[in-house]
C-alpha cells in the first residue's frame, strides 16, 4: 500500500518508495512506499513479526547485516539514495542513529560511551569531544544525573538511565533521523515516561521514527502512525485518522483490541 499521511505541509526527511525486503527466499515485507516527515514522530505499530521493526532496519541498512537479507526498491534521505551505488553504509548509520529495544552500554565509563562513535569517526580534539559529550547528554536528558560521574562505568547506571546514555551516544554524532525500536518495553512506567517526555524535546531537532508494541503509546508521542500486518504496511496516516477514523477494517480490528 502506499502511504499518504497528508505530510505535504512537512518537508520529506525520508521518502520509501516500493520497499521490499526478503531473508531468502521468503519476502518478509512489502511492497511499502511512505514518506516520512521531517523533525516529526512516525510511529509503526503492528503485531510482532508484522514486518516494523524489519522497515526500521532498513531505513539505515541495518538489514545489510543479516545474512541472507535482500532489500529492493528505493530509500531516499533528504533525496539521496541511501542503497545507491557507491553509498558508504556506515555513513547511513551516521545521518540515520538507531536505539535497540534492549539498552546496549558498552562496559566502558559514561563518558567513553557517549564519545565512542565521534572516535571512531576520526575524531581527536578532546575539547571537541567533551563538548559534543556534554551536548548529547544535555539532549539526552542525563547531564544533570551523570555529570559529576562521567568516569564511572555506564555498567552502573540504571535501566532507564542506560537507555538515554544509549540515547546519548546516537546523538553524539549528531544524526538527522533516529530510528527507535521499542525504546521503554523493558523499562518501568516511570522511565517509560521519561523516553516518552525526551521523544517530544528530540522531535524539535530530529525525525524520529518509533516501533511499538504499546498503542497508548503510540498515540501519545507519534504525529504519524503506519499500521503494518503480516509483512503489508494497511494504512498510513495522522496518528489521530489512525486511532479515531481508520479508513481500513483492519486497522480499526488492531486498535480496538479484536485481535494482535
Amino acid at each position: 500500500m502506499n502511504g499518504d499521511a497528508n505530510t505535504d505541509a512537512a518537508k520529506i526527511s525520508l521518502s520509501v518508495r516500493d520497499l521490499i525486503v526478503s531473508y531468502g527466499d521468503k519476502r518478509a515485507l512489502g511492497p511499502v512506499s511512505m514518506e516520512i516527515a521531517e523533525k516529526h514522530v512516525t510511529a509503526l505499530i503492528g503485531p510482532s513479526g508484522c514486518g516494523k521493526s524489519t522497515f526500521l532496519r532498513s531505513l539505515n541498512r541495518m538489514n545489510d547485516l543479516v545474512l541472507g537479507c535482500r532489500v529492493e526498491g528505493d530509500v531516499r534521505l533528504d533525496g539521496q539514495a541511501i542503497y545507491g551505488p557507491g553509498v558508504d553504509p556506515v555513513e547511513v548509520r551516521r545521518r540515520v542513529g538507531m536505539v535497540f529495544q534492549k539498552s546496549n552500554p558498552f562496559p566502558k565509563t559514561i563518558f567513553d560511551n557517549v564519545a565512542y562513535g565521534l572516535r571512531i569517526g576520526g575524531m581527536r580534539d578532546r575539547a571537541e569531544i567533551a563538548g559534543r559529550v556534554e551536548r548529547a547528554l544535555e539532549r539526552a536528558a542525563l547531564w544533570t544525573e551523570v555529570k559529576d560521574r562521567l568516569g564511572e562505568s555506564a555498567m552502573g547506571l540504571s535501566g532507564g538511565q542506560q537507555q538515554r546514555l544509549c540515547i546519548a551516544r546516537a546523538l553524539a554524532v549528531e544524526p538527522e533521523v533516529l530510528l527507535m525500536d521499542e525504546p521503554a518495553s523493558a523499562l518501568d512506567p516511570i522511565a517509560t515516561a521519561h523516553i516518552e517526555e525526551l521523544i517530544h524535546e528530540l522531535a524539535r531537532d530530529y525525525t524520529v521514527v518509533i516501533v511499538t508494541h504499546n498503542m497508548q503509546q503510540a498515540a501519545r508521542v507519534s504525529d504519524y502512525t503506519a499500521f503494518f500486518y503480516m509483512g503489508d504496511m494497511v494504512e498510513f496516516a495522522s496518528t489521530d485518522t489512525i486511532f479515531t477514523h481508520p479508513s481500513q477494517p483492519r486497522t480499526e480490528d488492531y486498535v480496538t483490541g479484536r485481535f494482535g
